[in-house]
């Protein structure tokens, strides 16, 4: 089994309405957006890093 199965599922991001936001609005939503890619992708790769160490260790 995954370990990534037992983690609780989030709902899907609501979407917000693009035509009601200013264009500095829309600047400061996508700086927001790329910070939490940048978080997202770093968590990733400690899974990963995580996950190969396990891997190694079982495999001796």
């Amino acid at each position: 089994m995954d370990t990534d199965d037992l983690e609780p599922r989030k709902k899907k991001l609501q979407l917000k309405n693009l035509e009601e936001m200013s264009i500095e609005a829309l600047g400061a939503y996508i700086a927001d957006l790329e910070a939490e890619i940048a978080r997202t992708k770093e968590m990733i790769a400690k899974k990963e890093e995580a996950r190969r160490g396990a891997e190694s260790f079982f495999k001796r």
